[in-house]
């Protein structure tokens, strides 16, 4: 049997490296082998993927040679960053050139950086609609990975740009699900207007990559959106009524009470949202949900998560 090619998975740990690392491993007819690149090789998710057959290699992708280490030999790669470590678009920036430069030495025949827009292409600094974040910003977790598309593209890097969507499984870990009001009742709270976002469960963004990796070479150089389903406000507290079986009402407010709230990064989000709600068109064409089925024809919409998830919200 020949030897399979191999993809190394950074982040191979966290939702989207692991989504599609386990994608991977558990189809016993992929041409693929999963090399796992993470900090930790002792924790219970390292220690799992190895023995469903992954290679678990440690290293920190702050260091150039230890990234250059995990990538020689390999087929493919799929990379991304995780700005909710540091919350700093510099940091992300600065990893990104890592990733183009060793990609370019190791002379890698397909990657996916896992990227989101540039929102300054959309929404210029001078415009006043959103407040500009650190002097240079509009939604910094989005701008410097959209920024570091080019690094990519300027070092001839087989390149396919893979673009998420909203995370479902943020109503489970990140705090933005349901609240129960002073009268006992639900509600969802969020600025996206009457539009309707894009969302998708975490763990099939990774299964989506694995459908771009078998696609192969005619996925490079195209900027492929994935979703799950593209819902309004009322569409998801609908949702959430029927899964938690109570009634969920939708708290439509302003990005600007949003930014307000004052957690950390609730004026990034805040202009997330923002961007979300005025680019409703845009972005939606980018996050086509029948393209996304393809890739990953298990992929599931918002009830389906719910029926498989809705038990871990917390309310």
């Amino acid at each position: 049997m020949p030897s399979k090619k191999i993809i190394t998975v950074f982040g191979a740990t966290g939702a989207q490296g692991g989504g599609l690392a386990r994608a991977i491993l558990l189809d016993s007819n992929s041409p693929f082998g999963v090399r796992a690149v993470t900090r930790d090789k002792n924790s219970d998710k390292a220690k799992e993927l190895a023995q469903l057959g992954a290679e678990v290699v440690v290293a920190d992708i702050d260091d150039r040679s230890a990234v250059e280490n995990a990538l020689k030999g390999a087929y493919g790669a799929f990379f991304v960053t995780f700005f909710w470590a540091h919350f700093s678009p510099e940091k992300e920036k600065a990893e990104a050139a890592i990733f183009a430069e060793a990609a370019k030495q190791a002379n890698l025949k397909h990657t996916i950086w896992s990227t989101l827009e540039d929102t300054r292409e959309y929404v210029p600094l001078t415009d006043q609609r959103m407040p500009t974040l650190n002097g240079q910003y509009k939604v910094p977790h989005f701008d410097g990975k959209g920024e570091s598309d080019k690094l990519f593209t300027a070092a001839g890097i087989p390149t396919t740009f893979l673009l998420a969507s909203f995370y479902w499984d943020n109503f489970i870990y990140f705090g933005s699900g349901p609240k129960r009001g002073e009268d006992g009742k639900l509600a969802l709270t969020l600025p996206i207007g009457d539009s309707k976002m894009a969302g998708i469960a975490a763990e099939d963004i990774g299964k989506c990559a694995y459908g771009i990796f078998k696609k192969g070479t005619e996925m490079v150089g195209r900027r492929i959106g994935v979703a799950g389903e593209q819902l309004t406000g009322n569409g998801m507290a609908g949702a959430l009524s029927n899964a938690l079986g109570e009634p969920v009402v939708y708290n439509k407010i302003s990005a600007e009470t949003f930014r307000g709230f004052g957690f950390p990064s609730a004026d990034d989000l805040g202009n997330m949202f923002q961007f979300y709600d005025e680019f409703e068109k845009e972005l939606n064409k980018t996050r086509d949900v029948d393209f996304s089925r393809q890739l990953n024809p298990n992929l599931m919409n918002f009830a389906q998560w719910l029926q498989k998830y809705a038990s871990r919200i917390p309310l």
